[in-house]
């Protein structure tokens, strides 16, 4: 049993259908907090950090502003998940990233927006919540728009707590859920609003200066860098030439904006740019590079998986996806290193892959199984008699390792 393992304490916990709402919902809030620690919001809570760094005596509005963005965009990414659940649609948290086209417009919005911090073009302040003399109703709207990019960007992370609290929210009524989904945006919202609350909080980040600049083109790089990641993702989801062609329709929207100016004649042609770059982010071509191969173990199916256990192997089942950021950190520093694959080998455990890259209802009726509402899922299956294990969302080695003693 999960109790057996002594590891993070989210597995240790009682099982989704035995949780309370109250737990649940401080479960959610706790991992709308660590949302904050996650690689793929950091720079959103960035630029949102330094804009409380200059002096304005309207940073507590904003505040509250930008955490009412961040829950009412929880609560539409909810209504919607449940909406398609409950149509008969397995699907989980961060589907919309099962989509090629979501995940390019994701990658021209980081990219125009690293551009904008570069100084390379100028977006209007607006957009971002970035400009320092904007009026107080720009800057609330962009606050309120702050908190819904950085729910859009959150969507390849699952935090710890976050799959035992959206795996209560599966079985629940729809306000029930949907409650959920607010105390993770609560969660999520939380460390800004205290920043803009507490005097003393804001005391400890520095005075502005020009230092402000110098900082805002640093961080313009995390953004390109995320932009090239969904690049990738695109490319794995639909081959290297629709990568290609979608790199090119980003570089073909960089001159559009670095031309767009008050003369109708430039903003036409950059009116053209846009429009190319739309249509080459819409190619979707054949290309062999798009079937994905396994860096190392099986396939998943229903009938592997039944075959192996009828025989007496143990399987390490992984749920993954490309676009998921915690299941690639896990892999790169547990699953696919030498030691793990030799434990593996050791211990007598065929390591099982189901790849949700693309949407597959499968694999979505495989998570809601085990009580997920999203990835990564790791499942330690022993014989046919025995119970399986759910890990934990963050692995070690030593995690992997204690697993796999309590199961033989």
């Amino acid at each position: 049993a999960p109790d057996a393992l002594g590891v993070v304490a989210e597995e240790a916990l009682p099982a989704s259908d035995a949780l309370t709402w109250a737990g649940a919902l401080l479960f959610a809030f706790l991992g709308g907090l660590i949302l904050n620690l996650m690689p793929c919001v950091l720079p959103v809570l960035s630029l949102k950090a330094l804009a409380f760094a200059q002096e304005d005596s309207t940073h507590r509005q904003h505040s509250w502003v930008y955490a009412l963005g961040v829950m009412i965009s929880f609560v539409a990414i909810a209504a919607t998940l449940i909406a398609l659940q409950r149509a008969g649609e397995w699907v989980g948290w961060g589907f919309q990233l099962q989509s090629t086209g979501f995940v390019l417009t994701l990658a021209y919005l980081f990219a125009a927006m690293g551009l904008s911090l570069s100084g390379a073009v100028q977006l209007g302040a607006s957009w971002m919540n970035l400009g320092n003399e904007l009026t107080q109703q720009q800057g609330a709207r962009g606050s309120f728009f702050t908190g819904v990019l950085a729910v859009v960007v959150a969507s390849p992370c699952t935090a710890p707590f976050m799959g035992t609290a959206l795996g209560f929210a599966l079985g629940q009524s729809s306000v029930v859920a949907l409650s959920i989904f607010v105390a993770l945006g609560a969660g999520m919202a939380a460390p800004m609003v205290l920043l803009a609350e507490l005097p003393a909080a804001r005391s400890w980040l520095p005075k502005p200066g020009r230092w402000m600049e110098t900082l805002k083109q640093i961080l313009a790089f995390p953004l390109y860098l995320t932009s090239l990641w969904l690049l990738w993702v695109a490319g794995r989801q639909q081959g290297l030439d629709t990568m290609t062609a979608a790199a090119a329709g980003m570089i073909i929207m960089a001159f559009g904006l670095s031309i767009w100016g008050d003369d109708s004649r430039r903003r036409a042609v950059a009116v053209l740019a846009f429009i190319a770059a739309f249509a080459l982010a819409q190619v979707r071509l054949d290309d062999e590079s798009a079937d994905r191969q396994l860096n190392w173990g099986v396939p998943w199916s229903e009938s592997a998986l039944a075959s192996q256990r009828s025989a007496g192997q143990v399987v390490f089942l992984d749920v993954t996806a490309d676009w998921c950021i915690t299941c690639i950190a896990n892999e790169k520093a547990v699953l696919h290193t030498d030691a793990m694959r030799d434990a593996f080998a050791q211990h007598g455990v065929v390591y099982m892959v189901a790849d949700w890259t693309d949407y597959d209802p499968a694999i979505g009726a495989l998570v809601q199984r085990h009580g997920r509402n999203g990835i990564p899922l790791y499942v330690l299956y022993g014989s046919e008699d025995t119970e399986p294990v759910i890990l934990p969302q963050i692995l070690t080695f030593d995690t992997v390792i204690e697993a796999i003693a309590a199961v033989k």
